[in-house]
């Protein structure tokens, strides 16, 4: 009895991961770097899972809001390709792409 309800929960656990897995998504927003009250942003293809400094994918542009004018540089071939497979963009994003 034991061992049945043990493999019924390894068998419960796998098929979160796998769902969990298939539910991922990539998202394409800002990563801040710069110092302490002077940013500075990278704009990144990231699993969504991940943390907003964690690690990215690809690295797609730059956005400096602390220059006059305000510098954005976005790869827009990278980005309508990433889009093409099914990222999401950030509002962030989205507003700085219109530009």
């Amino acid at each position: 009895m034991l061992k049945q309800s043990l493999l019924l929960e390894k068998s419960t656990i796998i098929e979160n991961l796998q769902q969990t897995k298939r539910n991922a998504m990539t998202i394409v927003r800002l990563t801040r770097s710069g110092r302490k009250k002077k940013p500075f942003y990278r704009i990144v293809v990231t699993d969504s899972r991940k943390r907003r400094d964690g690690g990215w994918i690809e690295s797609i542009g730059y956005y400096n809001p602390l220059s006059n004018p305000k510098v954005v540089q976005i790869d827009h071939e990278r980005l309508s390709y990433w889009k093409s497979v099914g990222a999401k963009m950030s509002e962030r994003v989205e507003k700085l792409s219109k530009q």
